[in-house]
Formats: C-alpha cells, structure tokens, sequence
C-alpha cells in the first residue's frame, strides 16, 4: 500500500528543485498535493497511482496568498494530513555588505512565512497530521557571506523544537530534513568550479539529488516515522556530521 494513499498534503514552494521532486513523490505514494509557487506551474497526475499534484499560484511570503491557498483547500478537501514548508530564498552578504532589506527579504521569507504557514495550516490538521519544515546544514556550519541565511535555518531548527512540543497533545508532528549541497537547477548555474568545491566537502563525494532529500521528507510525513517528532534529518552525505 502506498505510505500516503488519500492524504491531503500541501507543499509550500512545491514546484521545481526540491519542493518539485517532494511534490512528485508525495504523489507517487498516493497523495493529493496541493504545491505552491510564485510563477505557478502545470498540475499534473501520477501515471499508475491514485495521487496528484495541484498547482496554486502564491507567493509564500504574501499573507492573502497564503489565506487563499489554505480557504481553497478547505474548500475542495476540508483537511490537510501533510504540510511541507519548502519556500526560502538564499543570498551570498558577508557581514561589512549585509543591509537591511537582504536581512528584512531572507528572514521574511524562510522564516516569518514559515511561523505563519504553519499556523494556518494547524486549522485545518486532523489527529495524526505531519508538518516537515525544509532546513538545511547552514543552520548549524559558518559558511562565509552566509549569516543571515544560515541564522534563518538555525531559527527553523528551533521553532520545529517549540511546534513539536506545542503540537503533541494535538497528535501533530513536527520535523525538519536539512539537506547539504543538492544538485537542483540553481545549483547547475554555478560554475564547474563552485560545484567540484562543494562535493570535495562532503564525505560522499557528490552533491544529493532532490529525489533523496524527497525521500527523507516522505520518511517524515509517513507514518514510518509514528514516534518521531522534533528531530532533524540532514540530507547531505555527512558534510557537517562527521
């Protein structure tokens, strides 16, 4: 039976890269998925399952987007089983270039929009409903010209520690996948150099593909893991583990 059959999961920044592949394996395993994005997108079937993928046009950072999106799921489902939070942004500023609105635009989106999706979200949650917060290892390395991005990864980290404890009488549970360096199309755009640099770092050699942070969420959203909530899993070939 597939880990998903009949839920109702919602990936916010759910189409392209990561949010993509998380998207298109939730479906594979039998959920309806209802993925945001900014530029929107084509919504699609699985082929051979009973799942799908609803594309909705929002802006993650836009609070009457994310109203819209949570009414219309109301509407068309009444629930959501599943809420991955993916939406996040990440621009190179070492301390003496650091502005405001790079601070203001980085923190409003990976982590302001985060509290207040799963806010609304928690509305509609039943008894046995999952939330997956997308992090990564930045929030625990210093990586040069990253602070403000790896501080907005650091604070995902923590509020998934208040969530799980806040949510547990509720059934819900809170967890994080952080990934390390992935193979996604904004990271090809980088330079042969740039790439080769980061896969020397991690000890399995390479960069991940979406598809294996994908499973490490589906992992989290499943019911494989009923007694886990609170924890992170990180994705990244042990680059900042060993």
């Amino acid at each position: 039976m597939s880990s998903l059959a009949n839920k109702i999961a919602l990936v916010i920044g759910g189409v392209g890269g990561i949010g993509g592949a998380i998207s298109q394996r939730f479906a594979s395993e039998g959920a309806h998925v209802y993925a945001t994005s900014r530029k929107g997108g084509d919504s699609t079937s699985k082929a051979g399952t009973t799942g799908s993928i609803r594309v909705i046009q929002a802006d993650a950072s836009e609070n009457a987007d994310r109203k819209r999106v949570f009414e219309h799921i109301a509407s068309e489902r009444g629930r959501i089983d599943v809420l991955v939070i993916n939406a996040g942004l990440s621009e190179y500023a070492p301390l003496e270039n650091i502005a405001e609105d790079h601070f203001d635009r980085t923190f409003d989106l990976n982590v302001r929009s985060l509290v207040f999706a799963a806010q609304g979200a928690i509305d509609l949650m039943r008894h046995g409903g999952t939330i997956v917060l997308i992090g990564s290892i930045a929030g625990d390395i210093g990586t040069k010209g990253y602070g403000v991005y790896g501080a907005s990864k650091a604070a995902i980290r923590s509020f998934a520690r208040t969530f799980a404890n806040e949510l547990a009488p509720r059934g819900i549970r809170v967890n994080v996948v952080s990934p390390g360096p992935t193979d996604t199309a904004m990271m090809a755009s980088a330079s042969r150099e740039v790439r080769d640099a980061l896969s020397s770092m991690v000890p399995l050699g390479r960069m991940a593909r979406p598809d294996e942070v994908a499973a490490a969420a589906l992992f989290l959203a499943s019911d494989e893991s009923s007694f886990t909530t609170g924890a992170e899993l990180a994705v990244d070939g042990g680059m900042a583990q060993v």
